[in-house]
């Protein structure tokens, strides 16, 4: 598993290595208190954004975390951000997580779009033979969204997180593994319209 910064990209969306410069384009797509609802830490200044920026690029140097800007094909717009996080090369799993999109992009193709390429990127290249999502046991549209992947739940870890507001919060773990992922790579490609 090499773990670099690159360019993964689709017909839908390209998945650009975050950097300091992209500051001001995810403050303009991010900086909506509905994108933070359920995260344990609220983006909502850009002091806060820059220190999300600073906080991935430190995992990224660490070799845990490859973070990404997420940009719609289109219209050549960042709409969001993503990541590969917890990244384990002895026993080949990764996270994808820390994914957030505009309001106006959510429930479109950008996020089916982007799980594509990551995934795709996850198994084909890297060969992982797990990876995982987790995300608020309250954030049904988060759950129901990584179910329509095809990830299977695995259990809910109890007061997981300490939020910012101080509520405890479980976290729901799913996960796709090597062999479930030919079926799940075709579902995807078939909300996609690619088959």
């Amino acid at each position: 598993m090499e773990i670099e910064p690159i360019i993964l990209e689709n017909d839908f969306v390209s998945l650009a290595p975050l950097t300091d410069d992209y500051l001001e384009a995810l403050c303009e797509a991010g900086l909506e208190e509905t994108v933070w609802r359920w995260s344990p830490e609220p983006i909502t200044t850009p002091e806060a954004m820059k220190k999300y920026i600073e906080t991935a690029l430190d995992e990224q140097k660490r070799g845990v975390s490859l973070p990404f800007v997420t940009i719609e094909k289109t219209t050549n717009k960042v709409v969001g951000a993503t990541r590969f996080g917890n990244i384990d090369t002895v026993n080949r799993r990764a996270e994808i997580g820390w994914t957030w999109i505009n309001p106006a992009w959510q429930r479109t193709y950008v996020n089916t779009g982007a799980k594509l390429i990551m995934l795709t990127h996850a198994f084909e290249t890297w060969k992982c033979i797990r990876v995982e999502f987790k995300t608020d046991a309250l954030n049904e549209n988060s759950r129901n969204a990584i179910l329509r992947l095809g990830a299977k739940q695995e259990g809910i870890l109890r007061q997981h997180m300490i939020c910012q507001s101080g509520r405890l919060r479980d976290s729901v773990y799913f996960s796709i593994l090597d062999n479930e992922w030919h079926n799940v790579k075709e579902n995807l490609l078939r909300k996609l319209g690619k088959i």
